[in-house]
């Protein structure tokens, strides 16, 4: 309570300052709209302020601001290669906004032309306002980000979400999705920790299935732990994932596409956007896809549809609308992960020494699940003064796990024999439903107090989770010989015959629930125009409701728990809008239930959250008139309070208790570059190290890598190049890949090492770019590699193939 009324009192202390800040500033504001001759947007387009330094390019919607103008008449340029510059005479008064729209002598066909023709940067891109939940530039950001645009997706022709992440530095796939309850998402390592996604719009957004990429505008990966604007509930130690959505844009337009490729693959997108009224006050924008997908081994599929509408709607000049849904609908059979055992000495310790046919799926097509999924986003803008805008968010998400699950583990010790060879398998059925609500009110603020610019969000967030179980009792079904290809139980599998299996078995039926409330505050003031300080911090109450046995009516598990999370943040822009260096401090926590420790003196029931606290520095550049992006950083991850079991003897009695003396560090360096050194040539590449380490735990895991970090070394890379005139312009080829050192995915002294081997994997694509459709080629895995991903699991990757691609744009 005292954080929460610390936090309180900073906050109305900001705002006595604000009384007076428009009396401080002096300064102006020009706004404005770029547009061509046929009234849509001019993306992309340089806007120089002549006579000054000051420039921006604008929006993908024809919008730009230039902030903090002195009071004084000026010339606003507007340039496009290959076309005459524009100019308009512009005054700007004190405390006031210039609005200028101006309409180029160009098409948006000839624009398009334009835009190929001068083979502009097209991945670098990474301005976003969710980020830090402020309007700051990368350059003024101390956090680290990479931000994947729906271009590179549409390039690469990625038709699922994992693939999209591969251009990421510093992350990799774990595990594919299970659609079982509660974390039935994809899941992956950043910075030594899993994560998964759960954000959409910097909300909660969740699944238990998989992601259909066709409304992702951008795929935002946020570094490190960053509970101090994201809160705890739904993020990583290592980073969180933030899906942005495509949004309605104010003229007529889209696409449909359709991709057909190997292994079964049929895919059909659509993406219509239409104004519904005469002054573009209310826009539609729809994304659908259908989706099937075979398999590679002997059995498996997918089939999911997905239908995202989105409608923005402007009341008023100060007040707007967002609403945006996400229905998806999928039907699947689980990916053949073969889980390794968790408690004896493994026998086998590579894939190799498995000699298992990892072309067998150890299932049937008719044990399927169903993951529906619905996200539902809203957002209000109110725009309160010139300084301060209200912005609330709404978010609603409901995800269900519907049917039979089922995977394959090595044998227990004692069961027949500790084998590497003798696996079970299990199938049952679930039945699961969890919804989410939350609701977000944050106040954003623009303005300067004795002389000092500061951008702040004060914010408050209420969280609700409730999650039903009525899923079946999971009985072993059968032992197979994953090394003899002649097994006869091999294929027993099926619905009819788990059904008889769980005939007369006795299930669960569970519910819990959970609300956080949470406060914070983030400012971004700068203290000269080259120096900026970040200093943020929230406060978090969990209250667990605990879980109830429907079968029993006990409830148990109830607790509440507070957490505070500082962050400060350091950016001195070495060349203005060009050359950053950075440090920060950066917090995360998460909760942690109670524990019978059998009342002993000394052990608490009552744990404490978990802490992770991040050291980090490096240096930003965007230069060469926005050719070279550049980030290098090291970070330095403790976390605290991890939950270790230990013995403890009073008088003739032993008793397993829980304490929180475990630690664990993780460190590295993350490289990530994207450069547009010639007209039409673009590259991205990253490269990252990370060295993790429990440093104090379990006597069988202390001083060892957690299975959960990955490989230690990662490189991304994907160069392409479109041809710029001439007879071949539009034409164009992609070449890249991905490197993964060894991954040790099971790693402790009780079971030994078992070791996913290094690899590397390279894709390429052929590419017509015109300006009312596209083809393209891709070709995946071009030298069939052999590879795999895991978690203590061993799951085979996609080998070669090969798709193909026409979209019509309208």
């Amino acid at each position: 309570m005292r954080s929460i009324l610390l936090l309180i009192s900073t906050f109305l202390l900001l705002c006595t300052g604000i009384l007076s800040a428009n009396d401080l500033d002096g300064n102006g504001t020009i706004k404005g709209k770029i547009t061509t001759t046929d009234g849509r947007p001019a993306g992309l387009v340089t806007v120089v302020l002549k006579g000054t330094k000051r420039s921006t390019v604008t929006e993908d919607d024809g919008t730009f601001i230039i902030n903090h103008v002195k009071p004084g008449n000026y010339t606003l340029q507007v340039r496009l290669v290959g076309y005459g510059t524009k100019e308009e005479t512009v005054t700007v008064i004190e405390n006031s906004t210039a609005q200028v729209n101006l309409t180029l002598e160009v098409s948006d066909t000839q624009l398009q032309e334009v835009e190929i023709a001068t083979g502009r940067a097209k991945f670098g891109k990474k301005e976003s306002d969710q980020i830090a939940r402020l309007p700051i530039k990368n350059l003024e950001n101390p956090q680290v980000y990479s931000s994947i645009s729906k271009d590179l997706l549409k390039e690469q022709v990625v038709t699922n979400f994992d693939d999209a992440l591969k251009n990421t530095p510093g992350l990799t796939k774990l595990w594919s999705s299970t659609g079982r309850p509660n974390d039935g998402a994809g899941y992956f390592s950043i910075r030594g920790f899993s994560i998964q996604p759960t954000m959409i719009n910097g909300v909660p957004g969740l699944t238990n299935g998989g992601i259909d990429p066709a409304n992702v505008e951008r795929i935002e990966v946020i570094k490190g732990p960053s509970g101090t604007l994201f809160g705890s509930s739904y993020i990583s130690f290592g980073g969180l994932l933030n899906i942005v959505t495509k949004r309605p844009y104010d003229h007529f337009g889209g696409e449909v596409a359709y991709t057909i490729g190997g292994y079964g693959l049929s895919r059909f997108t659509a993406d219509v956007n239409a104004p519904l009224n005469d002054d573009k006050s209310a826009i539609l924008r729809v994304n659908a896809a259908y989706h099937t997908e075979g398999s590679f081994q002997d059995a498996g599929f997918k089939k999911s549809f997905f239908v995202a509408p989105s409608l923005a709607f402007k009341a008023n000049e100060r007040l707007s609308f967002l609403i945006n849904a996400e229905i998806y609908n999928s039907e699947a059979t689980n990916t053949m992960m073969l889980f390794l055992n968790r408690s004896r000495k493994l026998k086998a310790n590579t894939p190799e020494e498995l000699h298992m046919d990892f072309n067998k799926s150890y299932t049937s097509n008719d044990l399927t699940y169903k993951n529906p999924t619905v996200n539902f986003y809203g957002q209000a803008n109110y725009k309160l003064s010139n300084n301060w805008t209200s912005q609330t968010n709404l978010s609603r998400s409901s995800r269900k796990s519907d049917g039979y699950y089922s995977y394959v583990m090595f044998l227990d010790q004692g069961v027949v024999a500790p084998s590497d060879s003798l696996a079970s398998r299990f199938a049952y059925l679930q039945n699961s439903t969890t919804v989410t609500t939350d609701i977000q009110q944050n106040f954003i603020g623009d303005f300067r107090i004795a002389g000092m610019r500061n951008r702040v969000v004060f914010g408050l967030d209420f969280n609700d989770q409730s999650t039903t179980n009525n899923n079946s009792a999971s009985p072993r079904f059968d032992i197979v010989d994953v090394t003899n290809p002649k097994d006869a139980s091999y294929g027993t599998l099926s619905r009819a015959s788990v059904d008889a299996k769980l005939a007369g078995t006795t299930g669960s039926k569970n519910g819990n629930s959970a609300q956080v409330y949470s406060a914070y505050v983030s400012d971004v003031f700068n203290i000269t125009d080259a120096l900026l300080v970040m200093a943020s911090v929230r406060v978090d109450r969990f209250e667990s409701k605990g879980s109830t046995n429907y079968l029993t009516g006990v409830t148990s598990g109830k607790y509440g728990q507070t957490g505070v999370s500082p962050k400060f943040g350091v950016v001195y822009q070495v060349v203005k809008d060009q050359v950053s260096v950075f440090a920060n401090y950066m917090n995360g926590f998460k909760n942690v239930a109670p524990v019978n420790n059998y009342s002993l003196p000394g052990y608490p029931d009552v744990l404490k959250p978990q802490q992770a606290n991040q050291w980090e520095g490096g240096v930003k550049m965007d230069v060469l008139d926005h050719k070279l992006g550049f980030t290098a950083s090291y970070y330095d991850i403790s976390v605290t309070n991890n939950s270790v079991q230990q013995t403890v003897t009073v008088g003739d009695t032993s008793y397993n208790v829980t304490v929180q003396n475990g630690t664990q560090v993780s460190k590295g360096v993350e490289l990530e570059l994207a450069a547009n050194p010639l007209p039409g040539l673009n590259i991205i590449a990253g490269y990252s190290y990370n060295d993790s380490k429990l440093t104090k735990s379990y006597y069988y895991q202390e001083g060892l890598r957690p299975v959960s970090a990955g490989p230690n070394t990662l490189v991304n890379l994907w160069a392409s190049y479109t041809f710029v005139q001439g007879d071949l312009k539009g034409l164009g080829a992609g070449f890249g890949g991905n490197y993964a050192s060894d991954n040790v995915i099971t790693n402790d002294t009780r079971t030994g090492r078992f070791t996913l081997p290094s690899y590397v994997i390279m894709n390429a694509t052929l590419f017509y770019n015109a300006p009312k459709y596209r083809l393209a080629l891709k070709l995946d895995n071009l030298a069939n590699k052999e590879y795999f991903s895991g978690w203590t699991t061993v799951e085979k990757q996609m080998p070669r193939r090969l798709a193909a691609s026409f979209a019509y744009k309208f």
